[in-house]
């Protein structure tokens, strides 16, 4: 009998891992894949600050970034300096695989190659089957299996109720730019596209990826041909990107009986941009904290737990509700209402607005201000029936 089991190894369930390990207790991380961080769906941008928020080590950091182009359907573009490098790009792989070697010095026990097949949360324990091995038995689980969710329908938890579709891939490059963002019907229905660059080494690499609204692949296409020349691209064949389902609404309950769900499995994720690396580390920092005062205390049931979901709400459930307002009315704009805001960007005095509010992490204040602005408000609000 584990004191507690987690579900995936990824930055959440191993940030969990390593916390509760760090408080004594015996952890055992089951992960599906035969490494960690592989394979790779993620862009891999996170805050500087996060490192030292969560003590995280900063050599998987590959560069930073300080400038961000925003490109409209018809091509007209704004750029975006905030003056510091607030946000870096990592090599994925090796930050979780940081962040494993943390948990297993701590204590917690790393097992690979094994699928969940279902959970149990009986009164006095956990259950977990594994596919082609025993079940095993631990005190408590910390579901953390990112946007997969066939053990949510089984544990009767509910699941996000807002997905896009996501396919990026790292491809070689010989001229490299800043962070671009491409908006439009054509190139990111009811969301984006990105061109990122990656710096390993002497060498240039961008991160191209569309999140939209289904045939995700059809449109990274469409993103790697519009940045193929100024980007340089070496390959003609980029090959097949890598797909996700991004949830970007949170599951209506995050705990049950001896059981807590964290970052992407909670749908606790940035609605405006899909990121989710923070949410996942801050969501597992508090679930460790509440689960390892209820393993203090032998009192692992869903009253005890509903602590977690409390916590994580007084931090994050202001700023997300600001975000899925800001997701919601994005998806319904057109092309030219998105023109409409670029133009007004550009004359009406909103980049300052941009440059005063915005903040990596925290988007709150920044889409009040514009839900507060006349013109903005104006062309955010054109398509909604109140």
């Amino acid at each position: 009998m584990h004191d507690a089991v987690v579900v995936g190894a990824g930055p959440g369930g191993l940030y969990a891992a390593l916390r509760l390990a760090q408080r004594g207790y015996d952890v055992v991380v089951l992960e599906e894949h035969q490494a960690v961080g592989e394979p790779v769906h993620c862009t891999g941008i996170l805050a500087r600050e996060a490192f030292d928020e969560f003590g995280l080590s900063a050599d998987t950091i590959l560069n930073e970034l300080t400038t961000v182009r925003f490109v409209s359907p018809a091509g007209h573009d704004i750029v975006y300096r905030p003056g510091i490098a607030e946000a870096v790009v990592i090599d994925r792989v090796a930050f979780d695989a940081r962040l494993a070697a943390q948990a297993d010095r701590a204590g917690a026990r790393i097992v690979h190659g094994r699928r969940v097949q279902a959970i149990r949360c009986d009164p006095d324990a956990v259950s977990v089957d594994i596919a082609g091995h025993s079940p095993l038995r631990a005190r408590a689980c910390v579901l953390a299996c990112g946007g997969r969710y066939g053990l949510h329908r089984q544990l009767g938890l509910s699941l996000p109720a807002l997905f896009l579709h996501t396919a990026q891939r790292e491809l070689p490059a010989d001229q490299p730019h800043d962070v671009e963002i491409h908006f439009g019907a054509d190139i990111a229905p009811k969301g984006f596209a990105w061109a990122v660059p990656v710096q390993r080494g002497d060498r240039s690499h961008v991160r191209i990826g569309v999140m939209c609204d289904g045939d995700a692949p059809r449109y990274f296409r469409r993103m790697v041909d519009r940045v193929r020349s100024s980007w340089n691209l070496k390959s003609e064949n980029v090959g097949l990107p890598r797909q996700k389902i991004l949830p970007l609404t949170v599951i209506s309950q995050t705990y049950m009986n001896r059981l807590l769900v964290v970052g992407d499995a909670a749908g606790l994720v940035k609605p405006t941009t899909g990121g989710g690396i923070y949410y996942s580390l801050l969501s597992a920092a508090v679930a460790a904290e509440i689960l390892a005062d209820a393993l203090d205390h032998g009192d692992l049931g869903a009253a005890t737990l509903a602590e977690y979901e409390h916590r994580w709400r007084a931090r994050l459930e202001a700023e997300l509700n600001a975000q899925l307002s800001l997701r919601l009315i994005a998806q319904r704009m057109s092309d030219d209402d998105i023109e409409n805001l670029f133009e007004l960007a550009r004359t009406d005095g909103v980049m300052p607005i941009v440059r005063r509010t915005a903040s990596f992490n925290r988007h709150r204040a920044l889409i009040l201000t514009l839900f507060k602005h006349p013109p903005a408000r104006q062309i955010l609000f054109r398509h909604l029936v109140w």
